[in-house]
């Protein structure tokens, strides 16, 4: 399944509540309906104050082609779509976004670990998109991220389910890469990771002490964007529990 991540940032003299009435109430129902979208979740930050965005919003596709034919969007970024909803949509974000703030990333998600069936709403996520390290090359990274790290990062206490999101376009995308890992509660998920903002302190449990220590290996770790927040499955025609 391929998905259209958008990370979203409010427009200059707009508080957090507003941008969040102004997403879900009036622009969400929108993108919802854009064409060709199967899935649509939005993310809203546990604590506003600490996160470095304002939401998130993912819409996803059954193909690559068919998240291009609707959003035309060769890399992370689109131009201008021609489908109706989307354009709609995309004109809708001028009202309440920072567009030139907001990061992009197209990718291929992959189910690592799932004791969900699917369902992943109302679930608390840690979304980490990843920058690799200066002097590696993509390959390199997507090689250690994928075959060293997330053996670690899949087992971490208390994580029910784990996506690894790899860019369709590695050249042009602004991330290597987009980690999620779900908990049932933001308890479980503060006591694994000690975080309770949008950036991870000291892990104590043992596996994620282990998983955090590892990712100097591989990340520019000051370079990655990290939001968390609840996950709403906003419409989901799809097999869920693959996808």
């Amino acid at each position: 399944m391929y998905k259209h991540i958008a990370l979203l940032v409010r427009r200059e003299g707009t508080t957090h509540d507003e941008f969040r009435e102004r997403w879900l109430e009036e622009h969400t129902p929108i993108a919802r309906d854009i064409e060709g979208v199967v899935r649509y979740h939005t993310v809203v930050p546990t604590d506003p104050e600490h996160a470095e965005f304002d939401g998130i919003a993912e819409l996803y596709f059954e193909s690559l082609a068919d998240l291009h034919d609707a959003l035309r969007s060769p890399g992370s970024r689109d131009d201008d779509p021609t489908k109706a909803i989307a354009a709609k949509a995309r004109e809708d974000m001028d009202d309440f976004l920072a567009v030139e703030k907001r990061p992009r990333y197209i990718g291929e998600e992959v189910v690592q670990r799932d004791e969900t069936g699917g369902d992943t709403d109302g679930l608390y996520k840690h979304s980490a998109f990843l920058v690799r390290k200066p002097g590696m090359t993509h390959e390199a990274f997507r090689e250690y991220w994928e075959h060293q790290h997330t053996p670690l990062a899949r087992d971490i206490e208390g994580v029910v389910r784990y996506h690894t999101v790899y860019p369709s376009d590695p050249e042009r995308a602004e991330f290597d890469g987009v980690a999620e890992l779900y908990f049932e509660t933001l308890e479980k998920l503060h006591d694994a990771l000690g975080s309770p903002g949008s950036r991870d302190y000291d892990p104590t449990k043992e596996i994620a002490a282990k998983a955090r220590e590892d990712v100097d290996n591989f990340l520019a770790v000051e370079e990655r964007p990290r939001l968390i927040g609840r996950e709403i499955v906003q419409k989901d025609e799809t097999d869920a529990e693959g996808y």
